[in-house]
């Protein structure tokens, strides 16, 4: 079992960058006996952010009156600078929320619905996203929910034209030729990374299909921060787009970024959940402008904003480590080593079968031995056994996933990772799925 034994760090700033691997391991907070292979989904902190988070909390706690009222404001205008710099937008267009659930349904809930109005999602979409679109769905005027229906392994080429295919039928089935006054709205919710499996999409090229065929992009994105360079939004120009901070880029969690397009600002009527600065159509202002959608979120009652702020120093501790550059580097490169690694001890395949590696940024997929399991029961019984096995008696942990009548381990490479993490999670699987195909499926 890999485990760093040198004392651990809660500052940084007099050291010099350590090489990538399980020399970072000082900097963060685990237990010496664990393997992190999971950094996706929920994130890891920094012990130099957790410091600066419990000394604001004090600061905060030492006049909350002071604090409150006079001094959180300039930390939040910094953060949501520092943030909009990374992503490529206006300072302005970006808005914190606690995560990427509550930005979809900040968008969707604002939209004026309509009989007639179209969703479109997709089969590997976010259970919760997806929740959310059935909830807007099921909801007078009940939009229709259209859902495409993705299977990997395949190809970005192939899901750009399943996309686009699927929008012209949709809109030919309506009557629609392009987005006009009194035409039916069609709102896609786009992964930039599908969350299980692991897998990059081409969203980029399908906010722009959208724009072509007059249909609002709205991008979850929540894996994309952190682990995504050159974003680009303002050239990319997706109508919505919201992404986890405290997944990939090391702020606390709680804290993800809203970016709402200056052109698009006046269609967020409301902060979720409504509080005071929103300004109602009858009210003698007019209603709402642009600048009130920063308003809005910026004061939506008396919160914890250390999550929001804490993206200022996450990007101070990855600008020390060697910039964005620089991690995704290696967190790539080691997904696809330690993936090949992994499959090699599993004696199976990777699910990203492109020649180029399309699908995969940091986070790997990996077949697991074991045999197709159309039961669901069963295969809640197979997740369950894992998730605990793996947590309690082996001590590491990547989420294991069912998908295309296959089993995946979805392995998150991360800066303390090694290859030598994937080898002992393949040691731990080769006997776990032996267990399972004894235990549960009795074969």
């Amino acid at each position: 079992m890999s485990a760093c034994n040198t004392t651990r760090k809660d500052t940084y700033e007099d050291d010099k960058a350590p090489p990538f691997g399980h020399e970072v391991l000082k900097y963060f907070g685990f237990d010496e006996k664990y393997i992190n292979l999971n950094n996706g989904s929920y994130g890891s902190l920094p012990r130099a952010v957790s410091r600066y988070c419990i000394e604001l909390t004090e600061k905060v706690e030492s006049n909350p009156d002071k604090y409150h009222r006079l001094e959180f404001q300039p930390l939040l205008v910094a953060a949501r600078k520092r943030i909009a710099t990374l992503i490529g937008a206006e300072t302005d267009e970006c808005v914190f929320v606690p995560n990427t659930t509550s930005g979809v349904n900040t968008v969707l809930r604002n939209f004026e619905w309509e009989a007639g109005d179209i969703l479109i999602g997709f089969s590997t979409t976010y259970y919760g996203v997806s929740r959310v679109l059935q909830y807007i769905s099921d909801t007078r005027p009940n939009p229709t929910l259209s859902t495409i229906q993705l299977a990997f392994p395949t190809t970005h080429a192939a899901i750009l034209q399943a996309f686009r295919d699927h929008i012209r039928a949709l809109k030919a089935s309506c009557g629609v030729i392009e987005k006009s006054e009194g035409s039916p709205k069609i709102v896609a919710v786009i992964d930039s990374v599908v969350s299980n499996p692991g897998v990059y999409m081409p969203w980029k090229d399908m906010v722009k299909i959208c724009r072509e065929e007059g249909v609002w992009s709205l991008v979850d994105a929540a894996h994309s921060v952190g682990q995504e360079i050159d974003l680009r939004l303002a050239e990319v120009q997706p109508d919505f787009w919201i992404s986890n901070c405290h997944k990939w880029l090391f702020a606390k969690r709680g804290s993800a970024v809203l970016y709402v397009p200056k052109r698009h600002q006046h269609l967020i009527k409301s902060a979720v959940p409504t509080s005071w600065d929103y300004v109602s159509p009858s009210d003698a202002l007019g209603g709402p402008e642009a600048p009130n959608f920063i308003m809005q979120h910026e004061w939506p009652g008396a919160i914890d904003f250390a999550p929001y702020i804490s993206v200022i120093p996450a990007l101070d501790f990855r600008s020390w480590l060697g910039g964005e550059a620089r991690i995704n580097e290696y967190c790539h490169s080691l997904a696809l080593s330690g993936g090949i690694r992994l499959a090699e001890i599993l004696n199976t395949r990777l699910l990203d079968e492109t020649n180029n590696s399309e699908l995969t940024l940091n986070m790997v997929n990996v077949e697991l031995p074991l045999p197709t399991t159309p039961s669901e029961i069963d295969q809640g019984k197979i997740n369950e056994f894992l998730e605990h096995k793996l947590l309690y008696d082996w001590n590491v942990y990547a989420v294991h996933l069912y998908h295309g009548d296959c089993w995946w381990i979805r392995c998150s490479a991360q800066i303390w990772n090694e290859v030598s993490d994937f080898e002992y999670l393949g040691k731990a699987l080769i006997e776990l799925c032996s267990e399972v195909k004894q235990s549960i499926l009795n074969i």
